[in-house]
């Protein structure tokens, strides 16, 4: 062999010996778990009887492998904070998940799923929190089996991530739902706000009982600037509803106070993710950030194709990367790569507290 030649297929073999160093690198955390709703389930609901769910086209359209039961054309917000953790692989579905993968973590998140237990039952089958939480047990169990001991377990679980974003469907399928739901009149919005941090708090608690030690809990974003709020109140179709809103900023507001709360337990590092900040701040810079349509989803029927959200094998919209809202009720991946991202590394003091993401990953 010529030596030029030998040269450059020695150079070529260095470069993709640490190209494949690179990608093998160590994750910032051993494990994510996550916990939540429809915003984040990405595929724990193709396995219940719920009309809750996303399995088939024009979902995924633009995912990798196709339809998965995420609620968006591809990328969720946990898959970018996955990526942005350095995991190889998405974190897959708790019901999915099977052997040694529980050690990289689990997704628990359940399409319709709310912290109160009756949220989202005229959907059908959800997994509330509760029983998420439940299933995260079970899922220490098998790695306590898998590590060996509980002390090890232990350990494992302090370095993990977990992430928390419930309360949407508390508002949007229960609270302001007052056809299934009498919460509207039972309680006024500090009060709803109360009982949902109140259950919040008990099951956060088991949590941290069962080794979470770094929790992110992701505030609930702007659910009255969603196509079916709109399409429902807004007399326009492009005025955010204020009543909604209101009431949600509310609850974030106390979800802080339970971070600092939880944040004075022993070795918890416990944050805030501002999502509903976040959201504001891309509808207020929409075009500057390459959206065009801020109140409409890609597909879907109806006003603000928000009144019915995408119908099996419907034909979505050419220009996805434009759209803020993907259907209905879900963020684009467009929106949710913003989110993911500033989620992991805050752009403005006002994205996290005490803490964003890449800065718990580092303690």
């Amino acid at each position: 062999m010529e030596l030029g030649r030998l040269l450059v297929v020695v150079v070529a073999a260095v470069v993709s010996s640490a190209l494949v160093m690179v990608a093998r690198s160590d994750p910032q955390a051993p494990c994510y778990f996550i916990f939540g709703d429809s915003l984040v389930d990405n595929g724990n609901n193709n396995y219940i009887v719920s009309l809750a769910r996303a399995n088939y086209p024009p979902y995924g359209i633009d995912f990798a492998g196709g339809p998965s039961g995420r609620f968006t054309n591809g990328l969720t917000t946990v898959d970018v904070i996955a990526q942005l953790l350095g995991f190889d692989n998405f974190i897959p579905p708790y019901a999915a998940t099977s052997g040694d993968q529980i050690l990289n973590g689990a997704n628990f998140a359940s399409a319709a799923a709310g912290i109160r237990a009756e949220t989202g039952q005229q959907l059908g089958g959800r997994i509330p929190f509760a029983g998420q939480v439940q299933n995260y047990q079970t899922a220490v169990q098998t790695l306590i089996s898998i590590l060996g001991d509980q002390d090890t377990a232990s350990d494992h679980l302090s370095k993990c991530i977990f992430s928390v974003g419930m309360g949407s469907n508390d508002y949007l399928n229960n609270y302001f739902m007052p056809a299934f739901y009498n919460t509207g009149s039972q309680y006024t919005p500090e009060q709803f706000a109360d009982t949902l941090i109140a259950d919040y708090r008990r099951y956060v608690e088991v949590l941290y009982n069962y080794g979470a030690r770094k929790v992110v809990m992701i505030g609930v974003g702007q659910v009255g600037c969603s196509p079916n709020e709109l399409a429902r109140y807004s007399d326009d179709g492009n005025t955010c509803v204020d009543r909604i809103d209101s009431a949600i900023q509310i609850f974030n507001q106390r979800l802080v106070g339970l971070v600092d709360e939880m944040n004075a337990l022993p070795g918890a590092h416990f944050t805030f993710i501002n999502a509903y900040n976040i959201f504001s701040d891309i509808l207020a810079n929409a075009a500057s950030l390459g959206f065009t349509v801020t109140n409409a989803g890609c597909c879907g029927v109806g006003r603000n194709n928000g009144q019915v959200t995408c119908l099996p094998y419907e034909a979505p919209c050419s220009n996805r990367d434009q759209h803020i809202f993907w259907d209905a009720f879900h963020p684009s991946e467009a929106a949710n790569i913003i989110v993911g991202r500033r989620s992991y590394r805050a752009e403005s003091r006002n994205d996290a507290y005490p803490m964003d993401i890449s800065t718990l990953a580092s303690i």
